[in-house]
This record gives C-alpha cells, sequence and structure tokens, in this order.
C-alpha cells in the first residue's frame, strides 16, 4: 500500500482565535452549515433516493434483497466474507434505496456492521479530562487539602507558607487526542466512497468518543457533528449515509472549518484526518489552511495519490492511500498510532 510521510512535528499552541488562519484567510461563515441548518441539508438531501433499478449494477443485490421490502442478513453476510468492499459498496447504497422499508431495514444493519468494522484500533479515553493529583510547584488547580495536611498544619504552626513542592492539588489533565473527519463528498458520493466516509466517521467516535467531528465539502462545508456536541455514534453514521455528491472541491474552506472544530477541543493532540484525492477545484490553495493545522493526516483513494503525496510534502502531512472502506481500520491505525 503506498503511503508517505512527511510531518514537521508541529503542534498547536493554546489560546488561538477562532479564525487562527491569520490576516486574509478567515473561512467564509457563509461557506459553512452547523446546527440546525446543517440538519436541514441532511435532511433534504436524504430525500435523494437510487432505484432498485440502479441498485441492480451490484452483483450481490439479487441475493441480499431477493423482493421489494426484503433484506436477507445471511446473504449479506456471506457475501461480506466472500467480498467485504463490494458488499459494503452496496449497504451504503441500500441505505438511500428508493424502497423506504428495504433503506429502514439497510440502515439498521449498516449502523451495526459499520461500527463494529471500526472497533479496529487503539480507544482513546473518555470525557473532556481526567482529575489527577499534582504538585503544586508543577500544576495548577484546588489544594487538596487531605493530601497536604502535614505541610499545611506545619506552616501554620510556623506561620510560614507552605513548599509549594510539599502541596498537592487536584488538575485537570487534558484528554490525549481530538479528531475531525473531513471528508470530501465533490462529484459522485456513493458505494465505497460513502461507506469508507461512514467507517472513518465510526473509528473516530470509538478512538475519541467526546471530542470528535464529522464534516463534509463539497463547494460548501457542512458540519455532520460538531466538537463540542454528544452524538450516538449511530447517528453520525447514519447521517454520513445520507451524503449525496456536490460538483466542485473547496479544500481550503473545509481545512479551515476542520480547524475551527478542532480549537473547540483542550486536547493535547488535534488531528484533521482528511479523506480526499486532494484536488481542488474552487477556492483558494488549500495548503495554506493545510499548514495552519496542528496535525493533518490525508487518507487518498487506492491508485490516485499522486495529489495527496504533494500536498503531504506541501504542509507537512502524513498520508495513506485506502484499498477500500474494510481497510479503513488498517489507514487508520498506520496514521494515528504513533
Amino acid at each position: 500500500m503506498g503511503a508517505g510521510l512527511s510531518r514537521r512535528g508541529r503542534r498547536g499552541r493554546p489560546g488561538k482565535s477562532l479564525n487562527p488562519y491569520g490576516r486574509g484567510n478567515r473561512i467564509d461563515p457563509d461557506l459553512v452549515k452547523e446546527g440546525s441548518a446543517a440538519r436541514d441539508q441532511l435532511t433534504e438531501e436524504g430525500r435523494r433516493t437510487i432505484s432498485r433499478r440502479s441498485l441492480g449494477r451490484h452483483p450481490d443485490m439479487d441475493d441480499v434483497s431477493p423482493e421489494v421490502g426484503l433484506l436477507d442478513e445471511k446473504a449479506f453476510e456471506r457475501a461480506l466474507s466472500e467480498d467485504p468492499d463490494e458488499a459494503l459498496a452496496l449497504l451504503a447504497d441500500l441505505t438511500g434505496a428508493t424502497d423506504r422499508r428495504l433503506q429502514a431495514l439497510a440502515r439498521r444493519l449498516a449502523g451495526r456492521i459499520v461500527v463494529d468494522l471500526s472497533r479496529s484500533g487503539r480507544a482513546r479515553a473518555r470525557g473532556i479530562g481526567t482529575m489527577t493529583r499534582e504538585r503544586a510547584d508543577r500544576a495548577e488547580g484546588d489544594i487538596d487539602v487531605d493530601a497536604s495536611l502535614d505541610s499545611l498544619t506545619l506552616a501554620m504552626a510556623n506561620s510560614t507558607p507552605p513548599p509549594l513542592d510539599e502541596l498537592m492539588v487536584a488538575a485537570w489533565r487534558r484528554p490525549e487526542t481530538a479528531l475531525c473527519v473531513v471528508i470530501d463528498r465533490s462529484g459522485s458520493m456513493g458505494g465505497e466512497r460513502l461507506a469508507a466516509a461512514a467507517v472513518a466517521a465510526a473509528a473516530c467516535s470509538w478512538r475519541a468518543p467526546q471530542d470528535y467531528s464529522v464534516i463534509a465539502f463539497g463547494e460548501n462545508v457542512l458540519v455532520i457533528k460538531a466538537q463540542d456536541t454528544a452524538t450516538p455514534a449511530g447517528t453520525v453514521v447514519n447521517d454520513v449515509f445520507c451524503l449525496r455528491g456536490h460538483g466542485v472541491t473547496n479544500m481550503a474552506a473545509a481545512l479551515r472549518a476542520a480547524g475551527v472544530q478542532l480549537q473547540r477541543s483542550r486536547a493535547k493532540r488535534r488531528i484533521a484526518l482528511l479523506l480526499s484525492d486532494c484536488r481542488p477545484t474552487t477556492g483558494e490553495d488549500p495548503t495554506v489552511a493545510a499548514r495552519a493545522l496542528d496535525e493533518l493526516c490525508i487518507v487518498a483513494p487506492r491508485d490516485d495519490g499522486d495529489d495527496a503525496s504533494a500536498l503531504a510534502v506541501a504542509a507537512g502531512a502524513a498520508w495513506t492511500m485506502l484499498a477500500g472502506p474494510s481497510d479503513v481500520p488498517r489507514a487508520l491505525a498506520s496514521l494515528l498510532d504513533r
């Protein structure tokens, strides 16, 4: 599997503004939909469905859905064992079937299959941080009276300030990693591409369950899950399955939107995970926005890594190519578990 590593070992600095890209490089808020606006667009996109005739291009369609309104899970499991990528591509398209009963059955199955598949790799600590006990000369926090009682008693008896290295404080330790999944949905969006995006979103929910975001982009940017909102992984996966392709590719806007999301995190390591062939067709050169991120990892389609490699070199990013949706856990592990 072709891959490259072009990292400068950059880390974010606390106290950045929500537009951390310098004068003249701020994101246009009209390009980003979040909250209720994003929800409305996902609902609208979910109304665009795929006919049973179009679904027939998948070789296992008649076995997995022998009749209207039916989905044979055992047949799907057989297909998944024989050709995981084709089976996942079929399942992704079934989640958008015109047949509403089949669509509902496919979404229920896809939520389970995708979440199970994604749970490979290193799970991260949950929560916004961990309460720890630290020496007062090494951390800021509230004095732990019980742990510091001897030093406080002696200081009071001697009418002298207690040494900081003898006091203990309760301090919050920041979470280890925050992730933002950036999904390129320009052009066509279905089959393997849609399945890979859903697996990547689920995988990031497993790795950083309380500190991740998911955005998708074409000409504009759609925030499917914001960094500071709590959404069940199954809901996020189903929202990704609502995505439909949108013509042009504004990568600079997407990377800036990812930076805004990651600025909401207190994590030590903040990573944007870009799923794209890295060929922008509108907007500015994405290199400036890419270099402004704390850390960028790129997952490119198989046999289409030249532009991803060029952006990785220019931005100091890590990158790899993806064999198919079933390869997402391997690809993410190669980029994130370092």
